[in-house]
């Protein structure tokens, strides 16, 4: 990408989004194009189109999505599929007609089957059967994936699909019903300390294992991606396979560690009890990184250092 290439981020607003233009903003990229929501409705494919005739953007960052934590996966799947298979094809086929040079499409760790080999290479893809509590956005997002890869096929577009590890950052959702484990858990702590109660009350057994990655440490890794020289770039859309590539930072610790990080960070004293009537969901998840260190990147946040970002953040506003 040039300094002055028009680049779309779809989504802005959202955790990925927001962490992708402070990035691009630092680094000197001034040609930037958002549109929130009551700007531009992505699920509308005639303003999909007219928008993109009209900016005719170089680049696109594709990380707009309809996202939530297990209870809202849970509750809502009809609008998870149906929002989120709306807004990549409205954008993925509005890129195409308007020659973006690349485009980078982002997914999520939960399209690999529940119960694969650890960690989870990117070839796993459709070897199993989807952790139930968040099928239809999974499937949602594979569909996302194989229209990359399609239109790659069929327009030797240059579509890639990213495949992160668990997010928190800066600009997430700390609604309790709605988000994902680490803002939820900082929500409860700091309620918690601020009342003096004696307990947090945890979803699940504890023992489940998860990998987390600081979003402004994703931003550089999808920034990086979509600089890569035109040989590497081309290396990872092979017709031949899925044009996906997972991000982590290589390391999970069980939920139970992670909760008592949480209260030291925020500083909350009392007793941690897990309720094991509710859903742990996928056993374990850490995703194969080799790709991305083969390229030359790895993250540069430890994740005590992000989630006091993250408590900064909850906290200022």
């Amino acid at each position: 990408m040039e300094k002055n290439s028009k680049i779309y981020v779809a989504g802005h607003t959202g955790l990925v989004g927001q962490a992708l233009v402070r990035t691009l903003e630092k680094q000197g990229f001034h040609r930037l194009i958002t549109q929130t929501h009551q700007q531009l409705d992505l699920t509308c494919q005639q303003a999909v189109k007219q928008f993109f005739k009209l900016e005719k953007p170089d680049y696109v960052f594709l990380a707009a999505a309809k996202v939530g934590g297990i209870w809202a996966n849970d509750n809502f799947p009809a609008d998870f599929i149906l929002q989120n298979t709306l807004i990549q094809s409205n954008v993925i086929q509005s890129a195409y007609e308007n020659q973006v040079k690349r485009l980078l499409f982002l997914g999520s760790s939960c399209i690999y089957p529940k119960l694969c080999p650890q960690p989870i290479k990117e070839e796993y893809l459709l070897t199993g059967p989807l952790e139930p509590t968040n099928r239809s956005y999974a499937l949602a997002k594979i569909a996302g994936i194989e229209m990359c890869w399609a239109f790659n096929r069929q327009f030797n577009t240059k579509y890639l699909a990213l495949m992160p590890t668990n997010l928190y950052g800066p600009g997430d959702n700390y609604d309790l019903k709605t988000s994902h484990v680490i803002p939820a858990l900082i929500r409860k702590m700091h309620e918690a300390k601020i009342s003096k109660a004696k307990e947090v009350m945890v979803w699940g057994t504890g023992k489940v294992r998860r990998e987390f990655l600081f979003s402004e440490d994703l931003a550089q890794a999808c920034i990086f991606l979509m600089n890569l020289t035109e040989d590497k770039f081309h290396s990872l859309i092979s017709k031949d396979s899925a044009p996906i590539i997972n991000v982590g930072c290589g390391e999970d610790l069980t939920i139970a560690q992670l909760v008592e990080l949480i209260a030291k960070v925020v500083g909350f004293e009392g007793d941690i009890v897990f309720d094991a009537s509710k859903p742990d969901g996928t056993p374990r998840k850490i995703l194969y990184t080799e790709k991305m260190k083969a390229l030359g990147w790895q993250p540069s946040t430890t994740l005590t250092d992000g989630l006091k970002a993250a408590y900064d953040f909850f906290q200022s506003k």
